[in-house]
């Protein structure tokens, strides 16, 4: 992969905070003409520095009230035991997020369900069920302080 530059990390704040601009906005705002612009951003997709395009929904607007920090330790720690953890965990589409950590448990997920109702039955009918999972210590999120996703390139 090629370094970034100043206009290439230009191209990935705005995106990041503007992901639906057009390539003719962005380079009026650059200060150059479409072609530039467009091969750039064909480079940093081809390259893996742009790996998708998303919408950011607001999730109490679709009914997505509770965030739930979830930190698991599991019984056995072989290869095959975390890949067959992971295979399940990414079959729940209320888990957002999944990190394998160092420290006092080995897997942190983010859950967001409906309410606690919602998250109580996929606590029974999903994770209680693994007969790997020796621990689960749940954090509820109170409020939300900050949250982005975009970095700061330079």
């Amino acid at each position: 992969m090629a370094l970034l530059d100043e206009v290439d990390i230009k191209i990935l704040d705005i995106l990041q905070e503007e992901g639906r601009i057009t390539n003719k906005a962005l380079a009026e705002r650059m200060g150059l003409s479409t072609t530039p612009i467009f091969e750039r951003m064909k480079r940093l997709e081809r390259e893996g520095v742009i790996r998708q395009y998303v919408a950011l929904l607001d999730q109490r607007k679709i009914d997505k009230k509770l965030t739930v920090f979830v930190f698991i330790s599991l019984k056995n720690h072989t290869r095959s035991y975390l890949d067959k953890f992971i295979e399940e965990i990414n079959l729940y589409p209320d888990v957002q997020e999944c990190y394998h950590i160092a420290g006092d448990f080995d897997y942190m997920l983010k859950i967001v369900s409906k309410d606690i109702e919602s998250f109580q039955a996929f606590i029974l009918s999903k994770l209680s069920v693994n007969s790997n999972i020796a621990h689960v210590k749940s954090q509820f999120v109170l409020s939300k302080n900050k949250h982005t996703t975009a970095f700061k390139v330079k």
